[in-house]
């Protein structure tokens, strides 16, 4: 009898054990869970930069011609063919100062960010258009490149994002 009082006592200890350990377990990998799926530093889909180099496209800027307020697509032609706008500026100038302003808002780039820094270079046929770049380039990256032509003037706006 009592061996069997002994066997018994024995095998309910393990499965107590066995029942703390699996709780346990589930604990952890809770939250493991939790941890890991609210990190920070997810890196940047393609789609994204994609899409941020068409909406940037879009913009209306501070260059006008005849016609109105132009937008960043057509203030890149203008710049490739040296033109001025309507007010005298230099449309490169505009250029750079929109598409900056827009980076800078759209971009959070430093330690605590996920995103570790930019490249932003728009060539055409002839040559360089314009080219920003922001932070540290890692080997890290996403991008897009987006061709276009007008009048006879290729343009390829090349947009990468480093993390």
């Amino acid at each position: 009898m009592k061996f069997k009082e002994i066997g018994k006592k024995g095998q309910e200890e393990m499965v107590g054990f066995a029942l703390i350990v699996i709780i346990v377990s589930i604990i952890i990998l809770v939250f493991l869970g939790f941890f890991l799926g609210n990190s920070k530093n997810q890196s940047v889909q393609s789609f994204e930069a994609e899409s941020f180099v068409i909406s940037s496209l879009q913009y209306s800027t501070q260059c006008a011609d005849y016609y109105g307020y132009l937008s960043v697509t057509d203030l890149i032609f203008m710049c490739n063919s040296k033109t001025l706008c309507r007010g005298g500026e230099y449309s490169c100038s505009i250029l750079n100062s929109t598409l900056s302003g827009i980076l800078n808002q759209s971009w959070n780039v430093g330690e605590g960010s996920s995103v570790k820094g930019y490249a932003l270079d728009i060539t055409s046929n002839t040559g360089e258009v314009l080219s920003i770049s922001k932070g540290n380039i890692t080997r890290n990256s996403e991008g897009t490149s987006q061709p276009f032509t007008k009048g006879g003037a290729s343009i390829n706006i090349i947009f990468n994002i480093f993390y």
